[in-house]
C-alpha cells in the first residue's frame, strides 16, 4: 500500500515501472495467502465465492474509473476486459488446473451438476451481456440502448444472486470437493489434518485479503499507462490493454487455482474460474450501467465475429469436459490451446 500511496500520481520511469511490477507480485502472493486461509475458516464453496467477488469487485472499480478518466478511447475497456477474464477464467485457469490435476494424479474428478450449473450461468450471461449488442437495432454499432441496458443489468444480477443462493445454500453439495472414492468434502492430504484457522485470523485475513486486492488492482492501474505505452509501440491493437489488465487481475485466482489442483481438489479450482468468471460479468454490466450517466460518448459492448467464435467453441468444448464430470490431461491442454488462441488473435487479429 505505501508503494502505491507514492506512485499513484506519479508519471513512471522505467526502474519505477520495475519496482512496481516486483510489488504487485508480492501483492498477488499475499492475496493468495489470506484467501487461502479465509476460505479453510469457511470451507467451501463460501472460500472461492469470498475471493471471487472480492477481486470482481475492485476489478470493476478499475474498470470504471479508467473510463471515467479515459474518454471516448475506452467506449470498448468494459467489454475487452470483461471477455478476457472470460477467456482466462473458462479456458486459462480450467485448462492450468485440468493439466496440473491430471498431471499429478492421472485423472481428475469434480462435480458434474456443480460446474454444469457454473457453466450453463457463464453462457448465459455472456450471450446476453457481449453477444447481443451485435444483433440489436435500436442503436447502430454494437450498443445497448439505455433500456436494453437496464434490462441487460437487471437480468445480471438476477441470474448471479440465483447461482449464489444454489451455490451456497439450496445444493451447497454440487460445489464441493470429490475425493477418489466419488465422495464430496474429502480433504487430500495435509487438509485432512490441518485444523482450521480461528475466527480471530479468519477476521484479519480478511482485511489483508482486502489489502493485498487494493494493492493488486491499484498498481495494475499505475502500471496501466505503461502497458498501454508498451501496445502502442509494440503495434498492437488498443484492446490489447484490456487483456493485459484482465490477466493482472486475475492472477490471484489463477494461482489459488493451480494449488487446488496440485492437491487434486479441482472442484475448487472450478469454483474459482467459472465465479470469477460469472462475477466479473453479473457484477460489471449492473455497474457499468449506472456509470454510464456520467460517461461521454458510446458504450461499446457486442463482440466482434472472431471473438463470437471464441466464445462458441469455449462454450462447447466447457459442456464436453464437464458434462463427464472427470477429466484427463487431454481437456487441460484443449482448454490451454483455445487460450493461446485468444490471446494469438487479441495481438493479431
Amino acid at each position: 500500500m505505501f508503494t502505491l500511496a507514492v506512485t499513484w500520481s506519479l508519471r513512471l520511469g522505467p526502474v519505477l515501472v520495475v519496482i512496481v511490477a516486483l510489488v504487485l507480485g508480492g501483492a498477488v502472493l499475499a492475496a493468495v495467502h489470506h484467501a487461502e486461509v479465509v476460505a479453510h475458516r469457511v470451507g467451501e464453496p463460501f472460500g472461492s465465492l469470498v475471493l471471487a467477488v472480492a477481486v470482481t469487485v475492485i476489478e470493476v472499480a478499475l474498470i470504471v474509473s479508467l473510463m471515467v478518466s479515459g474518454g471516448p478511447e475506452t467506449a470498448s475497456l468494459a467489454r475487452d476486459t470483461v471477455f478476457a477474464a472470460v477467456m482466462i477464467t473458462a479456458n486459462g485457469i480450467v485448462g492450468l488446473a485440468l493439466l496440473l490435476g491430471a498431471l499429478r494424479y492421472g485423472l481428475t474428478l469434480f462435480n458434474a451438476e456443480g460446474s454444469g450449473a457454473a457453466l450453463a450461468t457463464v453462457t448465459t450471461l455472456a450471450t446476453l451481456c457481449l453477444v447481443l449488442p451485435t444483433f440489436t437495432t435500436s442503436l447502430p454499432g454494437p450498443e445497448f440502448s439505455p433500456g436494453q441496458l437496464v434490462f441487460a443489468a437487471l437480468a445480471s444480477l438476477t441470474l448471479y444472486v440465483a447461482f449464489v443462493l444454489t451455490q451456497t445454500v439450496r445444493h451447497r453439495d454440487f460445489f464441493l470437493p470429490v475425493g477418489p472414492d466419488g465422495d464430496t468434502e474429502r480433504p487430500i492430504g495435509d487438509e485432512e489434518h490441518a485444523p482450521p484457522p480461528g475466527t480471530r485470523t479468519a477476521l484479519v485475513s480478511v482485511g489483508l485479503l482486502l489489502v493485498a486486492l487494493v494493492a493488486v488492482v491499484g498498481l495494475a492501474k499505475v502500471e496501466s499507462p505503461a502497458i498501454e505505452g508498451a501496445v502502442v509501440a509494440g503495434g498492437l491493437p488498443q484492446s490489447f490493454v484490456g487483456v493485459v489488465i484482465a490477466l493482472l487481475v486475475l492472477l490471484p485466482e489463477t494461482l489459488a487455482a493451480a494449488r487446488a489442483a496440485r492437491r487434486g481438489r479441482i472442484q475448487i479450482s472450478l469454483n474459482l474460474a467459472y465465479g470469477s468468471a460469472m462475477a466479473s460479468i453479473g457484477l460489471t454490466i449492473p455497474t457499468i450501467a449506472v456509470a454510464s450517466i456520467w460517461l461521454d460518448g458510446p458504450l461499446v459492448l457486442g463482440l466482434g465475429p472472431t471473438q463470437m467464435v471464441l466464445l462458441a467453441l469455449t462454450v462447447v468444448v466447457g459442456m464436453l469436459t464437464v458434462v463427464p464430470g472427470r477429466a484427463t490431461r487431454l481437456q487441460g491442454t484443449v482448454h490451454l490451446v483455445l487460450l493461446a488462441a485468444f490471446l494469438f488473435l487479441a495481438i493479431s487479429p
